[in-house]
């Protein structure tokens, strides 16, 4: 995978926190979170405060347009392909680009989510929260949230392949939520299992994620998606079932209490998305 040289990045779709921390303490629901309950939140996609994490709701953040060295730093593809957090910038402008040409063809319109960067610890709309819950996005301001360990989290606690596509798969699926919260689809807390709407919503943001795969070349950022590419996905959808989490932490499985689905399942929705294309071919929760 590489991106086009000369395609120009927008870094402003991307704000970064880095080194500033949230600005008070970290509040942890129960005195803190135990082990299981905190890999748990590295399943993606999970909002801080369904995990009590400061569980009252917060005026939202104030934006800040600063994106300290990325509008230097991250101006072309070329720029992508060297550095990082340019390779970031680059991915959240594909998927972005997808989705507003995919809104724009369907008569409609797409609003655009800045990511925001952040390091240990930081504040959005739904509460404060930590690098420890993952990366969320936060339907009240409408913003995806990262720390970039994660992606070192998902190759050395969780054993993922890792890679550049493996990223691009986590902030796919992060953009997907706020696709399916813009079109009335996101489905937030109520019950649990394998059939339950909270694993629906999340496999459908897998197959959101498989969507934009399909298109991204098509987005002049990328110039091509290989094999390779998609292994690394597919390898990271499977990394963060629930099956495969709950039996590294607690020995056995619980299909009962499944939030995001199993392996096979998340594995299964991204396919979906890749092989079609279609927004059609993603069911709808519930």
């Amino acid at each position: 995978m590489s991106f086009n040289r000369g395609s120009r990045l927008d870094p402003s779709q991307v704000q970064d926190r880095r080194g500033r921390g949230a600005g008070t303490t970290l509040a942890l629901g129960g005195g803190g979170l135990g082990l299981v309950v905190l890999i748990a939140a590295l399943l993606l996609g999970v909002n801080p405060g369904d995990l009590g994490v400061g569980v009252e709701p917060q005026a939202p953040a104030q934006s800040d347009s600063s994106t300290t060295n990325l509008e230097q730093e991250c101006q072309t593809g070329a720029d992508a392909n060297a550095n990082e957090d340019c390779r970031i910038v680059g991915f959240v402008n594909s998927i972005q680009a997808f989705w507003t040409e995919e809104f724009a063809r369907q008569g409609s319109s797409y609003v655009p989510a800045q990511l925001v960067l952040f390091s240990g610890e930081t504040q959005a709309a739904c509460g404060y929260a930590s690098s420890a819950v993952g990366p969320f996005y936060c339907p009240a301001d409408q913003q995806v949230y990262i720390d970039l360990t994660f992606f070192d989290d998902l190759r050395t606690t969780f054993g993922a392949q890792g890679g550049d596509f493996a990223e691009a798969y986590v902030l796919a699926h992060e953009y997907g939520h706020h696709v399916q919260n813009i079109t009335g689809a996101l489905s937030v807390g109520g019950e649990t299992g394998p059939d339950s709407a909270a694993v629906q919503t999340e496999l459908q943001a897998d197959c959101l994620a498989g969507v934009w795969v399909f298109h991204a070349t098509q987005t002049g950022y990328l110039t091509a998606v290989t094999d390779a590419d998609i292994a690394q996905a597919l390898d990271a959808a499977a990394v963060v079932g629930d099956d495969r989490i709950q039996e590294a932490t607690q020995g056995s499985v619980s299909p009962e209490t499944w939030t995001h689905g199993s392996s096979e399942q998340r594995q299964q929705a991204l396919k979906a998305g890749i092989q079609s294309g279609d927004v059609a071919s993603c069911a709808t929760p519930g």
